[in-house]
């Protein structure tokens, strides 16, 4: 009981830190490190209107399916296995971008059916997406270093929980509350996952990790997983208020 308090209270203490002199105080990350956080930002809306396309390709070809979210798989895996040189640099970003590509065409037929119920869902989606994703990383960059990497391994256990109700789901396919609990489950998550991973980008660099490639593909990966569970909730949200809208308009 007394590790719980203690850790209670250095929380505590540490919200209590938070001033604006604070939310300032960029003097704890080096001048390479802000410029490498830039590079990978600037990365980041690259592969993101990449994703656009590959969307955009899928709804005018039909292109999206398993196909391409296997070939999306491997280029990551290729994109992670290439060794950080500047002779490869260029071959890595394009491997990004590809990825990038496949992954819209892969969430395709997601966005093709949001857009024929409601596409408002789609930019409402996107802007709640863009929104957490600032807030959150915000959060990661101002806070204290290595405050918040103590969540790796809650978030690695939440995935494995997320794992096991996929397979779950496979046997109870018909059950509502597990489909709900693994959408806001997935969702809580991922966005732990933007904190988590903006900080450990940090502190990576700070130790000479400056690989901007590989650090805009985790946060590409966050974005992605974030913006499809939003888009399902929404979905969902809607699809439960035409029903109620046509049962009443029944009575």
């Amino acid at each position: 009981m007394d590790s719980f308090s203690s850790f209670f209270e250095a929380q505590s203490s540490s919200r209590g830190g938070w001033t604006y002199e604070s939310l300032k105080n960029f003097r704890q990350i080096s001048p390479v490190v802000q410029s490498h956080l830039k590079r990978v930002y600037l990365t980041l809306c690259c592969a993101l209107a990449a994703a656009a396309v590959g969307a955009y390709l899928h709804m005018l070809w039909n292109v999206g399916g398993l196909l391409t979210a296997l070939s999306c798989f491997g280029s990551m895996m290729w994109l992670l296995a290439s060794p950080p040189l500047c002779d490869w640099q260029n071959k890595r970003v394009g491997l990004l971008m590809a990825a990038s590509v496949l992954e819209g065409a892969s969430i395709g037929p997601l966005i093709e059916l949001a857009i024929d119920l409601d596409p408002s869902v789609i930019i409402t989606a996107f802007v709640g997406t863009a929104v957490a994703f600032g807030c959150f990383s915000a959060a990661a960059v101002v806070a204290k270093r290595r405050e918040y990497l103590y969540l790796g391994g809650l978030l690695s256990s939440g995935l494995s929980i997320l794992i096991w109700l996929q397979f779950a789901s496979s046997f109870f396919s018909g059950s509502t509350a597990l489909f709900k609990f693994e959408l806001y489950f997935g969702l809580l998550v991922f966005l732990g996952y933007i904190i988590f991973d903006t900080q450990q980008i940090i502190e990576r660099a700070h130790l000479g990790d400056l690989d901007y490639v590989k650090h805009a593909l985790t946060l590409f990966v966050d974005f992605v997983a974030v913006f499809v569970r939003i888009i399902i909730i929404m979905l969902k949200n809607s699809s439960e208020r035409s029903e109620k809208e046509k049962k009443k308009r029944r009575y």
